[in-house]
């Protein structure tokens, strides 16, 4: 089995400029269109999106329904939207470059390391709700793939 704290990657081309792309990433309520874990996803500080400010992940898998309380930690408009949620350790970041002739698609990076080391609560919840750790970390990054493809599809239909 594989680590479950281990770097999870996916990423894509999308045949559509930075900007659109960043446009839908940014529009985190509509997040749950495209992850197949999550359910919702609901800021709890006013000002929008920012670092600093809290959203509320409802997470799903199967019969299992949790929350997660996320921080946003990097924003760099057009570039990279990054948080933290702070019940796993994990840091969920997207990353974003120009790519093709002139910059008219966009390289999309979605990333989940876990900068420390994942949570106690995380290593107890997961073996006992989710099946195991490894198995659900092999999840997550088959549905971050399928996250980053409904992106692409979103962005360029």
């Amino acid at each position: 089995m594989s680590d479950p704290g281990r770097e999870l990657r996916a990423e894509a081309e999308v045949a559509a400029p930075p900007a659109a792309v960043w446009s839908l990433l940014t529009d985190l309520s509509r997040m749950p269109e495209w992850s197949p874990e999550l359910v919702r996803m609901v800021p709890l500080k006013r000002g929008g999106l920012r670092v600093g400010q809290w959203y509320l992940g409802i997470n799903r898998r199967k019969g299992v329904v949790w929350p997660t309380r996320n921080v946003v930690a990097l924003l760099e408009p057009g570039r990279v939207l990054a948080w933290d949620t702070t019940s796993s350790g994990a840091r969920w970041i997207w990353e974003l470059a120009p790519a093709g002739p002139e910059g008219a698609s966009t390289r999309v990076v979605h990333r989940r390391p876990v900068p420390g080391r994942l949570t106690r609560s995380s290593r107890i919840f997961a073996p006992l709700a989710l099946g195991g750790g490894a198995g659900h970390a092999d999840e997550l990054e088959a549905g971050m793939a399928q996250t980053v493809a409904r992106l692409r599809a979103a962005a360029e239909g």
